[in-house]
């Protein structure tokens, strides 16, 4: 999946990831492929054991700063937010991507206003 996302010039401005070996040591991978600093990602317990209300208030607190951003976590939550940002994602299998872009200044009405676009990836 890093090699896919590489390949389209994805360049996250902030990567969030779970405390979770699993979590992290894949945000890691990823991080390698897309030129972003290891040392730069950022571990968050937020984001292990917790629902998808708990992931948009980490998200919703990011302010304007970052773009493009990246979260690295678990499952049922992260199925959980997606659907929640799109009902037309129902399920992401491990080491899917779910992309959403919002027209938006800043990611505190995340969930609130509709994602402009919705992307799934999954790997091959």
């Amino acid at each position: 999946m890093g090699e896919r996302l590489a390949k389209r010039d994805v360049a996250p401005d902030l990567i969030l990831s779970s405390p979770a070996k699993r979590a992290l040591k894949t945000a890691q991978i990823i991080a390698k492929k897309l030129d972003y600093k290891v040392a730069d990602i950022v571990v968050d317990e937020r984001l292990y054991a917790t629902g998808a209300d708990e992931l948009l208030r980490v998200i919703r607190k990011l302010g304007a700063k970052p773009k493009t951003v990246m979260l690295f976590g678990h499952n049922p939550e992260l199925t959980e937010l997606a659907h929640r940002l799109s009902n037309k994602i129902t399920r992401l299998p491990t080491c899917a991507v779910a992309e959403f872009t919002f027209d938006a200044k800043s990611w505190s009405a995340t969930g609130k206003d509709k994602p402009e676009s919705i992307a799934l990836y999954t790997p091959e």
